[in-house]
């Protein structure tokens, strides 16, 4: 009898008899492997993937930078150009000073938000009534632009250290807030059920059941919220600030020095992606558990 053929599996492709159901089809466009929806990639190809694609945003930066006119070419200097300006500042300008008062800044005002935001979400999600009685005031207020504070805070503080980190904490504590309220919201209803059945007290079940479920979902949520506190990091070093990233940018952009300028954004860059990469491993370590696994 002949042998029956697949209908879906071209001629020529390789069988996937062995795990049916375990993936997705050769769908016979190889051209279309790189696109496949909701497909996982392994940590080295992630790896490779990324430095391909910081090859390619230098790439692109430098021919911009050729393709200027040569007249203009001092207003949009190559990576190579501004990484030896930045080598330069830290050699001969005490540019690593400024760095370091930047990110005690930054940090400070982050965990000094966490230090409110996390038990304030956590309490309203775990407790409706408390939830309706705070969230409408901090709803409101995400949507206040934390520059508009710079008046109110510079007559409350002056041209202070606590007026920098009073502005940078603004920036990010009520969308922290909201964030670690849906984190809490969103464990399972059925672990806090068998909690009450087993006979858990109120705290146990808080700190027992539902904070340790949304652990991993609440340090994510930091993760993303220190990257708006390094967006609003040259907003606050602009008014009188003598020392920091964006005062030293400033103070370039007074004499029309872009080489300094894009160095400050290139280290503000610089030190969001480590602080990204501090907070993963974080996470990492601390919930093994939630660690993704290879598809």
């Amino acid at each position: 009898m002949a042998q029956a053929t697949n209908p879906i599996r071209p001629e020529g492709a390789p069988s996937n008899t062995a795990g049916q159901g375990a993936g997705p089809r050769y769908d016979g466009r190889p051209a279309k492997q790189y696109l496949r929806l909701l497909t996982p990639v392994t940590s080295r190809q992630a790896a490779y993937y990324g430095v391909a694609g910081a090859f390619l945003f230098f790439l692109i930066w430098e021919a911009g930078h050729y393709l200027t006119p040569e007249g203009s070419q001092r207003f949009l200097p190559s990576p190579q150009i501004v990484v030896g300006t930045m080598v330069r500042l830290t050699v001969e300008k005490n540019y690593l000073a400024d760095v370091g008062i930047s990110l005690a800044r930054v940090l400070i005002s982050f965990f000094a938000a966490c230090a409110i935001a996390v038990p304030l979400g956590v309490f309203m999600g775990c407790f409706a009534n408390m939830r309706a009685f705070i969230n409408p005031v901090f709803s409101g207020a995400r949507y206040l632009p934390a520059a508009s504070f710079i008046p109110l805070l510079l007559v409350w503080f002056g041209p202070t250290d606590t007026q920098k980190l009073a502005l940078l904490f603004l920036g990010v504590i009520f969308f922290l807030v909201a964030l670690i309220l849906d984190n809490t919201e969103a464990v399972e209803k059925s672990l806090v059920e068998a909690a009450l059945t087993m006979g858990a007290s109120r705290s146990q079940i808080v700190m027992g059941v539902v904070v340790r479920a949304a652990s991993p979902a609440i340090v994510d949520s930091m993760r993303n919220m220190i990257a708006v506190s390094w967006t609003y990091l040259v907003i606050e070093e602009i008014v009188a600030a003598q020392d920091g990233i964006g005062a030293v940018m400033m103070r370039a952009g007074r004499f029309l020095k872009v080489d300094i300028i894009m160095a400050g954004i290139l280290t503000i860059g610089i030190l969001g992606v480590l602080t990204d990469i501090a907070f993963r491993l974080l996470s990492y370590y601390l919930f093994p558990w939630n660690r993704k696994r290879p598809g």
